[in-house]
């Protein structure tokens, strides 16, 4: 078996594994996980041949990007204190923790080396918490939370990560000089972010067609990783600021169809990449396994510390944390992306699972220092850092299901139904108040303003049944049956119609130009 053939089956799996997982209750990224871990112990399945440093540049910037598009700039802009406090300084703390306690633990380790250790293993994957935690109807502001820590913690982990490479490498470091290297990389990469965000949101006006449209929105989060990290800056920081960015100014209430291309390429983009990464994840163990040459139960033993480490910082910054947030938020404001609860906080801090990223930080390790000599235990630190990763994955992404519904934590049904009812009433006002204003600009026949002002009533119902009382309900299920009807014979007639077309395809004499053609108003007519 080849490579590629190898890649086949990733994407396959991907693929597979998400009905299964809806089957099985869990997560898609687990199952590939252990996909990829029964397929690195199979004899005839060749190792993994990626070099380390196009792991993140290739898998991160579509991930990062098919992310925000189930969020907004908003969402964490009026949340930036919880999100700090998880995605910034309990990524500080837990990498000092995992550094002062694997210096401690494993013979001849420097302090630089383990607090690159520390950096690649302190943040929770977004992949990972977004993918486990958005499926598990979990409430919003928690989904939010896992959301917001995953999407900005790799910019602070990676930044720790290459200060403490850095110093391992060269035998040099300065306060001063990493936390300028920090400023200088965050400003570096917001400045890319907005630029290429502009930038794009010209090219899509001018694009004008929706599949270029699409087309470039996957071109825009590698160029902004590629161009910040060239100039010095945070890639995947450069990535979230173009995304946002785009998200945020390009909203044409008209561009139905956009949107629904480009929501359905993301999901193909997100379903197919992530179950690559979290595949990758599993089949690195073969090579893992084989680089501590005898000593596997003794660093199993302190792979086992160095989780309990990961695990119990957490849970310890957590408590506090969702403390601090309730008191710094504003008087009277009480949506709040935090944690409400013991079990609340219990969920957060089992879900904080290690992904992608940390394998990429932890591969991307060099071979030697500046002076020629091995880095300093290397296959020590690949290897507990591989430890974590599949223990966080495998162990807390299995009980997650479990754990939130022995907790009993769900969603807020009854906030989400008022939200949903309150943008119906919204969405059903606009529209009249638009019908009103042509009708005084046109003088529309009475019947067309009747027939409007029917449709109008069913708007609102059906985006949420609870915006009008029973009998409203009632008038508008019995139209809906008439109107279901009618759409299942159209749906068969149309069908037949293009089936005819197709036939034409077998025809000689026809032109597969002009049959394509046709084809295609038949469909966008189903469509509509």
């Amino acid at each position: 078996m080849d490579q590629f053939v190898l890649l086949m089956l990733v994407l396959l799996g991907a693929l597979l594994t998400v009905p299964l997982g809806e089957r099985l209750g869990l997560p898609a990224p687990v199952l590939m996980t252990l996909l990829g871990i029964v397929l690195a112990v199979l004899p005839f399945v060749p190792d993994v041949d990626i070099p380390p440093g196009i792991v993140l540049p290739l898998l991160l910037p579509p991930l990062l990007y098919a992310a925000v598009q189930r969020t907004s700039w908003r969402q964490f802009a009026a949340n930036w204190q919880p999100i700090f406090l998880l995605a910034v300084a309990l990524v500080f703390v837990t990498t000092a923790a995992v550094a002062a306690t694997a210096h401690a633990l494993v013979p001849g380790l420097p302090l630089a080396a383990a607090a690159a250790l520390g950096a690649l293993v302190a943040p929770p994957d977004p992949v990972a918490a977004t993918a486990v935690a958005g499926r598990l109807g979990l409430p919003r502001r928690m989904v939010s939370l896992l959301e917001g820590e995953g999407l900005f913690n790799d910019v602070t982990a990676i930044v720790l990560y290459h200060v403490a490479i850095a110093a391992a490498v060269t035998g040099v470091f300065s306060w001063p000089h990493a936390l300028a290297e920090l400023v200088v990389s965050a400003v570096v990469a917001v400045l890319v972010g907005l630029a290429l965000g502009w930038l794009g949101g010209r090219l899509m006006a001018y694009l004008g067609d929706a599949t270029l449209q699409v087309g470039l929105s996957l071109l825009v989060p590698f160029v902004a990783y590629a161009l910040a990290d060239e100039l010095g800056g945070s890639g995947v920081l450069a990535v979230l600021t173009s995304a946002f960015y785009l998200s945020d100014r390009m909203s044409d209430a008209d561009d139905v169809f956009g949107r629904f291309a480009a929501a359905t390429f993301w999901r193909v983009v997100d379903t197919l990449v992530t179950g690559v990464a979290f595949g990758l994840i599993g089949l690195e163990l073969h090579a893992v396994l084989g680089t501590v040459h005898g000593r596997v139960w003794q660093v199993l033993g302190w792979s086992a510390v160095v989780l309990a480490v990961v695990a119990g910082v957490r849970l310890t910054w957590l408590l506090p944390a969702a403390w601090l947030a309730k008191q710094a938020r504003r008087p009277g404001r009480d949506d709040t992306e935090i944690p409400l609860s013991w079990r609340e906080t219990v969920v957060m801090w089992w879900a904080g699972m290690r992904g992608v990223a940390s394998v990429a930080l932890a591969l991307a390790i060099p071979l030697r220092t500046d002076d020629g000599r091995p880095f300093p235990e290397r296959p020590v630190v690949v290897f507990i850092a591989f430890a974590v990763i599949l223990a966080t994955l495998v162990v807390q992404g299995l009980t997650l299901p479990w754990l939130v519904t022995k907790l009993g934590v769900k969603s807020d049904t009854a906030a989400e139904r008022e939200l949903e009812k309150r943008l119906a009433i919204q969405a059903a006002g606009a529209a009249r108040r638009r019908l009103r204003e042509i009708d005084e600009r046109e003088d529309l026949p009475d019947d067309v303003v009747e027939a409007l002002g029917r449709m109008l009533g069913d708007l609102g119902v059906r985006i949420s049944p609870e915006a009008a009382d029973e009998e409203r309900r009632e008038a508008y299920e019995q139209r809906a049956e008439r109107v279901r009807t009618i759409r299942r014979v159209q749906a068969e007639m149309m069908s037949a119609a293009r089936q005819a077309v197709l036939d034409a395809r077998r025809d000689p004499r026809a032109d597969p130009e002009v049959v394509t053609r046709v084809l295609r108003r038949l469909d966008a007519r189903s469509l509509r």
